[in-house]
């Protein structure tokens, strides 16, 4: 029997990364998932275990923070790792623009101290957690992995400067081997509606703050900007469902073992745009209930349509977004009934 691959997460607890590490487990793999809980919940991983079943003795877990290098170090010299899946990080735009110090020190020098950590313990595989902002605001659409890059805030320019580090590292030493994947606006939550996302404090992202007017912890839903040249004059996204993006990150595993693969970047989204008010609307339609609006002005520096090519991912990595936006609506109210207050059984703010 093959001794089954042993992969550190980082950032496992949080809303991508508990999905993810879900999908490690049920795919066979040894999962060792470290997070500060910043932004995130020790719950979360007693459900993973719990979702896994027969697979939940392949899961351990260590509060711990990336910037921790003895913490990390100590963990390197107890368990050979085949790859890493690195997720830890924060992730709010506006927090980024009024903090950004808090966000390099995070972002970058937690990633900095992990690489280093990784290269004295000779594990040299990696799966970067990247965003669609690094693409700024594209020009056109879809966004093609090639386009030009720039970041427009802060938060942006950490996910920037990561993937800059890693395609320099891979300049140096062609050892490495890097997939950097670039996110659009994951959505939804595990169909058992037992994982899903919990933002502390107000969400930052349209569908978790409209989950929160359906079960009355906000009053209304803000539309940021209603003359924008789509067409129904609201802003466009790529929304895509969260368990088929975690499958995209077992899919950009796979492929870091492929002899060929130096540092790779992969675009993770649908190929369809969805308008703010698309999404509202098919949200009402899963859930039954009317999300009350209140539209106001643009937001600066908010882009108008932006949605991917998933074309390279299809043909590289044997991946598609399985889902439509429907099953995410589904799957968010699901998870929404279930535990309005997050992984919190009450409320707390």
């Amino acid at each position: 029997m093959e001794v089954p691959l042993c992969v550190l997460v980082t950032g496992g607890a949080g809303y991508i990364g508990s999905h993810t590490v879900l999908e490690l487990l049920l795919d066979g793999y040894k999962t060792v998932v470290v997070d500060n809980l910043n932004n995130s919940s020790e719950i979360a991983i007693a459900r993973v275990r719990q979702l896994a079943g027969d697979h939940a003795h392949n899961l351990s877990f260590y509060k711990m923070d990336i910037r921790d290098k003895p913490a990390l170090e100590q963990l390197f010299a107890s368990t050979k790792f085949d790859a890493v899946i690195h997720f830890a990080g924060l992730k709010a735009v506006g927090e980024s623009v009024e903090k950004p110090l808090m966000y390099f020190d995070n972002n970058i020098i937690g990633t900095i101290t992990l690489l280093e950590v990784m290269a004295a313990y000779g594990c040299n595989k990696l799966v970067f957690s990247s965003s669609a902002t690094v693409y700024g605001w594209p020009k056109e659409v879809p966004c093609t992995e090639e386009f030009p890059l720039s970041a427009a805030n802060p938060y942006g320019r950490t996910k920037l400067m990561i993937e800059d580090m890693c395609r320099d590292i891979f300049a140096s030493n062609s050892d490495w081997k890097f997939i950097l994947l670039r996110y659009f606006n994951p959505i939804g939550a595990h169909p058992s509606g037992l994982i899903g996302e919990d933002p502390h404090g107000i969400p930052n992202n349209l569908m978790p703050f409209i989950q929160q007017v359906a079960v009355g912890r906000q009053p209304a839903l803000k539309v940021f900007g209603t003359d924008y040249s789509t067409k129904d004059g609201t802003g466009v996204r790529d929304y895509i469902h969260v368990v088929d993006l975690a499958n995209g990150h077992i899919a950009a595993l796979k492929k870091l073992f492929d002899p060929t693969i130096g540092c790779e970047v992969y675009n993770l989204g649908t190929g369809k745009g969805t308008s703010v008010l698309e999404l509202v609307s098919a949200f009402e339609k899963a859930s039954g209930k009317k999300i009350p609006l209140v539209k106001t002005g643009r937001r600066p520096g908010d882009a108008e349509i932006v949605y991917a090519s998933t074309a390279k991912a299809e043909r590289e990595l044997n991946w598609k977004a399985e889902h439509g936006i429907e099953d995410m609506c589904r799957d968010q109210w699901i998870w929404a009934c279930n535990n309005p207050y997050g992984y919190q059984t009450e409320k707390t703010q």
